[in-house]
């Protein structure tokens, strides 16, 4: 229904999307340790990464690097590891589901994927299966997926911070 007001008709509009959080659950959010447990880990996980692809690429590129490298992947890997268990709990906190909340879901998908592709390195590693090189491009393909999933969070708290911007400007213009 037109209100006449083109700012509440856009806010209007937004808001036909269904919104990230429930109020209980933006409170169980900003009030739960694990949201900054999981605001630390994910950039330490990013600059990790960032390190890690530097080198694995390094290796690829030159055959030079290769125990760097590898000590790398293992560290990517246990921080991938720390921020799942930890976001996971998160999840349990903040949306009553330890895993595939409506919300997170594909990103959770996605990060099971990645996930997978960590592991099946670690597997390859100490079964000491494959090549070095083998398996430097494997952690090349779980750094490519770790890529697309980051983005999907990333555009994911872009949403939230959006929507909390919508709620917020609908309730000055309401109160106006």
């Amino acid at each position: 229904m037109w209100s006449g007001n083109p700012v509440l008709e856009q806010q209007t509009r937004r808001t036909a999307v269904p919104p990230l959080y429930t109020p209980e659950q933006k409170l169980r959010r900003d009030s739960t340790v694990w949201t900054i447990v999981q605001g630390v880990l994910a950039p330490l996980q990013f600059a990790i990464f960032v390190v890690s692809a530097v080198l694995v690429v390094r290796y690829l590129l030159t055959g030079e690097g290769a125990v760097a490298a590898t000590v790398s992947i293992v560290v990517k890997t246990i921080a991938l590891y720390m921020i799942m268990v930890t976001g996971s709990i998160w999840e349990k906190v903040v949306f009553d589901r330890w895993l595939f909340a409506d919300a997170f879901f594909w990103e959770d998908v996605f990060s099971f994927l990645v996930l997978a592709l960590h592991t099946a390195y670690l597997v390859m590693l100490v079964g000491g299966l494959g090549t070095e090189r083998g398996r430097m491009l494997l952690a090349l393909a779980a750094y490519a997926t770790y890529a697309i999933n980051a983005t999907q969070f990333l555009l994911k708290l872009r949403a939230a911070r959006l929507q909390e911007a919508a709620e917020s400007a609908q309730r000055r213009a309401v109160a106006a």
